[in-house]
């Protein structure tokens, strides 16, 4: 059986299974059950899953390595950040393009704690790859807080896209949610540069109109830099 075929067996074992469990309530199927409707053995099951719970998530570990092999295919140089940014844009393209499983997973993990509690546990496996990736590539003298609070932004703003668009029953535009985050995480890092490349300057100034004229005026310059 090819690795192609390997994986076609694996989804349509799980979106059965999500029918059932939606149908049926999950404590009350079985994986005989699963196996039956699935046309396979008990056994088969297992071999791709080594849990009941682990049937409402066929994709992670795949999507798993898919993350880790875009971060590693980034060619030197590249800007580490912006290597996260890509893999996590390929992440959501992978995400969207099995719709259903997604969206049959969202009504399951709103409905089942412990399948709630495993999404959770499965996207930090996420924020520890990107987390690891940074730490090892962001400048030495990088703040010790930034890998993990990148980490966890990135991922949140990807899991807010998504989270909204199966919310809303796949009608919106993830692609372009993330990418609008994925800018405003690019300008916050060019704001962090600057900041940090400039000498600070502190000045005790009157209170009077005429210098809140002024800080008025530079306020919304520094507002307007890109």
């Amino acid at each position: 059986m090819t690795s192609r075929r390997i994986l076609d067996t694996k989804y349509r074992i799980s979106e059965t299974a999500m029918a059932l469990f939606l149908t049926e309530g999950y404590a009350n199927v079985t994986v005989e059950a699963v196996a039956e409707a699935s046309s396979v053995s008990r056994r088969t099951v297992f071999r791709h899953f080594e849990s009941k719970d682990e049937l409402v998530f066929p994709d992670h570990t795949e999507r798993l390595g898919l993350v880790e092999r875009c971060l590693t295919a980034a060619p030197p140089g590249t800007d580490p950040v912006e290597a996260v940014i890509a893999a996590t844009e390929e992440s959501l393209r992978e995400f969207l393009s099995r719709p259903e499983l997604v969206l049959r997973r969202y009504k399951l993990t709103r409905i089942v704690p412990e399948l709630r509690k495993r999404e959770v546990v499965e996207h930090e496996r996420y924020v520890a790859l990107t987390r690891s990736y940074l730490r090892d590539h962001l400048p030495p003298d990088a703040p010790p807080f930034q890998p993990m609070a990148l980490a966890a932004l990135i991922d949140g703003i990807h899991r807010s896209a998504l989270g909204n668009w199966v919310r809303e029953g796949g009608t919106t535009d993830p692609e372009a949610e993330l990418a609008a985050g994925m800018e405003w995480v690019r300008r916050m890092m060019v704001h962090q540069a600057a900041f940090s490349a400039a000498p600070l300057l502190l000045a005790v100034l009157p209170d009077t109109p005429q210098t809140r004229r002024v800080l008025t005026t530079l306020k919304d310059a520094a507002e307007e830099l890109p």
